[in-house]
């Protein structure tokens, strides 16, 4: 029977219960995604159609779609393997056909499922099994236990007495246990519920394994925490200190308890047969289930764990990506160096690149004159408005040089400012920048970088695999896939929320754009090479590759500044254009004057316009900002000059930070010292927060205090708490469920996207 990949009516219903949404709403949805629309074009151009979820609800669908389609394609694997056995019978098809767990659907197939040869699987081919079901049953027979047992003494079966036929007989019944679905799903609830993580240290070994130099898992030496309390990010520190051989950790459960509820499950009623069924509950735990359902929870917990990671980095890479922009502007990137100099790179107000240099001011050269003769002639021949610093060695001292020689020529309108310079070397030697630049050396590509993350952080920092960026929480532990996937998904979301100019966008750039993969990007600047700047968006139909679909997907991500149509630099999608004419005809104004003079629009009258509430509400507040960036605008730390170096901190000191990262424990901020200080959790605010997120964001700028600073260590305690009283939390109103109608018509709309599917 070939995989059935459509979901009934009931499992819409469920996951639209499931997740909050109504049912026309998650229908429409589900038929946009099967049509191959994306996630950030549903989001802003089929309100409508989807009752205005937002990008977050949209892409909860497609991965609940995703799963339950899963769901029963397994289950259609596993009712034909057990069919083919004959051993299908209809309370089991009824169950296996209700349940919408994964695992719990694997421990329904268990029983039945191939095993390499057992103890109980001999035991059956020694002809116990009768002996088995007398113990599990539990029923009164005219024979006595131990009478019953010896007729299956058999010397040629490999049975010599009573003892191992019941031996083999408790075997058959352990394995009855272990197999049992309800057994299983109670046992993984207790050890949820119940369980303790011990953490211990390894004993260090002759060739200097389990050896922590810098006591970084030194809290778990001896550590333990309930299963159900413990945080992820205290998890992946325990998984990260069992990988690098310095900790082991186990699950403990109060010894008795797993096996009173087995035998809880198994007893039916007391007779001869209660001992060997005591026996065969502790196998069962001891032999078949303890290490199973441990090894279960242990990956429930990592799974969590991960989500809750990717999920702190998601939010980080969102908020670095929409850091804000410094615009259109000459920017001088400079890299600093003290043995090899600084390198320098001019990029003009669009990214390109227009010329290279190195200055030497530090040791061993000192040559200060020199380099101020270098960046002076730069900034003249380039007409230069800002000049960005890498955050990397030697930062804070070549700010101040630039700053004492920006005061010195008189140069007050040029800013300069420090950027991260997180990734840049990966970035150097990647392909992208051989691509970019093949006949220039690593250096002057990091510079470069570094120059247009002050103009645009968006465009340059798609470039990056984000991972090498470094706002993330134990990165590198994470399911690989699950993360990789995940960032994806943001970098797609920031990229469409923000537009992209369609004649200055590098390829990394428009392969984020909905309905562009690499391939078409690609194609893209090939065409635009060849061929100048695009006139219209119409244009982009004429580059290969590029049909209806994904010029309906990828048209109102796309921004043509100064074109032939004024609606091209706005995101108003061109379906849309006839509406936004006939809004013009009803004010009697060409187009291009309402964009001009967007007051016009507060005199519309909305009523015939061919657009639905969403939309007409999109198109009009879009033309009274056309184009506009939904990023911040840009404002630049100010570090304290005084405050160079780690040695340079005070107790008590007040000064202004950026932060770099936020974890679940709390976050890191720049002070200018090289080294980023820690905020924790409990540093962050006088009143109590769950989550450092709810507080600070990757990339904003607030005020810190120095609570210590350990050289040594390398480790800087910061506070942003205030003196004054702690703020009163007041509550939020708790949303109340609402339940999901199903609408009338919604059978048939179910029953013909269940056929589509089964006809895929």
């Amino acid at each position: 029977m070939a995989a059935l990949q459509s979901l009934s009516p009931e499992l819409f219903l469920h996951i639209a219960q499931l997740l909050q949404v109504s049912l026309k709403s998650l229908i429409a949805t589900v038929e946009l995604l099967d049509e191959g629309s994306t996630v950030p074009f549903i989001a802003r151009y089929r309100k409508e159609t989807t009752g205005n979820l937002d990008e977050v609800q949209i892409r909860d669908i497609e991965e609940k779609l995703l799963y339950f389609r899963d769901l029963v394609s397994r289950k259609e694997t596993i009712l034909t393997s057990i069919q083919e056995q004959g051993k299908l019978t209809d309370e089991l098809k009824a169950r296996i056909e209700a349940t919408l767990d994964k695992s719990e659907l694997e421990d329904l197939y268990l029983p039945y499922k191939p095993k390499r040869r057992t103890k109980a699987m001999i035991a059956r081919e020694k002809g116990l099994e009768p002996l088995a079901n007398y113990l599990w049953n539990q029923e009164p027979a005219e024979l006595p236990l131990t009478a019953f047992a010896a007729t299956f003494v058999d010397a040629e079966k490999g049975v010599a007495d009573m003892d191992e036929a019941l031996e083999g007989a408790r075997h058959i019944v352990s394995e009855t246990i272990s197999d049992d679905a309800d057994i299983r799903k109670m046992l993984r609830r207790a050890m949820s519920e119940e369980g303790v993580i011990v953490s211990k240290k390894t004993v260090i070994t002759s060739s200097g394994d389990g050896q922590d130099e810098q006591l970084k898992f030194k809290m778990y030496y001896d550590y333990r925490e309930p299963v159900k309390a413990i945080p992820s990010h205290r998890m992946l520190a325990i998984r990260r200190g069992e990988t690098e051989g310095v900790l082991y950790f186990v699950i403990e459960l109060e010894p008795e308890r797993p096996v009173f509820l087995v035998k809880s499950r198994v007893h039916k009623q007391q007779g001869d047969w209660t001992p060997q069924l005591d026996l065969a509950s502790e196998d069962a735990w001891k032999r078949l289930l303890n290490n199973s359902i441990t090894s279960e929870i242990r990956l429930e917990l990592k799974q969590k764990a991960d989500s809750d990671a990717i999920a702190v980095f998601r939010e980080n890479l969102q908020n670095l990506l929409l850091s804000p922009p410094a615009g259109q502007l000459a920017v001088l990137g400079l890299d600093p160096g003290i043995r090899t100099g600084c390198k320098i790179a001019v990029v003009d107000d669009t990214g390109k690149f227009l010329g290279h240099d190195v200055i030497y001011p530090f040791q061993p050269k000192n040559d200060i004159s020199g380099s101020e003769k270098t960046l002076k002639a730069l900034i003249t021949k380039f007409g230069v408005r800002a000049i960005a610093i890498g955050n990397g060695t030697a930062s804070r001292e070549t700010e101040a040089l630039v700053r004492e020689f920006l005061t010195k020529e008189g140069l007050g309108s040029i800013f300069c400012v420090t950027v991260s310079e997180s990734g840049a070397s990966i970035y150097s030697a990647s392909d992208i920048a051989r691509q970019e630049f093949p006949d220039l050396d690593l250096t002057v590509r990091g510079a470069i970088s570094i120059a247009r993350r002050l103009q645009d952080p968006l465009a340059e920092l798609v470039k990056l695999d984000p991972k090498s960026i470094g706002v993330g929480q134990y990165q590198h532990d994470v399911d690989q896939s699950h993360l990789h996937k995940s960032l994806e998904t943001v970098i797609e979301s920031c990229v469409n929320r923000v537009g992209v100019d369609l004649n200055t966008a590098s390829w990394a750039l428009l392969r984020y754009v909905a309905g562009i993969n690499e391939r078409t990007a690609l194609k893209i600047v090939e065409f635009r090479n060849e061929h100048g700047r695009f006139k219209s968006r119409v244009q982009l139909t004429a580059v290969p590759g590029i049909g209806p679909k994904t010029f309906e997907q990828a048209a109102g991500f796309l921004r043509i500044r100064n074109g032939d149509n004024p609606l091209d630099m706005s995101a108003v999608h061109p379906e849309s254009y006839p509406v936004v004419e006939q809004i013009a005809r009803k004010l009697n104004v060409p187009v291009s004057q309402l964009i001009e003079q967007p007051a016009l629009l507060d005199k519309v009258d909305k009523t015939g316009l061919a657009a639905g509430v969403f939309t007409l509400n999109d198109i009009l507040e879009e033309l009274k900002k056309p184009g506009r960036d939904p990023r911040d605008k840009f404002v630049a730390p100010a570090f304290n000059d005084n405050v160079k170096e780690m040695s340079d901190l005070e107790e008590g000191m007040m000064l202004e930070g950026i932060v770099t990262n936020v974890t679940k424990f709390g976050a890191f901020v720049d002070i200018g010292v090289h080294q980023d200080g820690l905020v924790h959790i409990s540093e962050l605010s006088n009143r109590y927060i769950k989550e450092p997120s709810d507080v600070v964001k990757v990339g904003q700028i607030v005020q810190v205090r120095v609570m210590s600073a350990d050289a040594k260590t390398k480790r800087i305690a910061l506070s942003m708490k205030s003196k004054e009283a702690p703020a009163q939390k007041h509550a939020k109103p708790v949303p109340q469920k609402q339940s999901v109608k199903q609408e009338p018509n919604m059978n048939d709309k179910l029953a013909a996207l269940a056929d589509r599917w089964k006809r895929r």
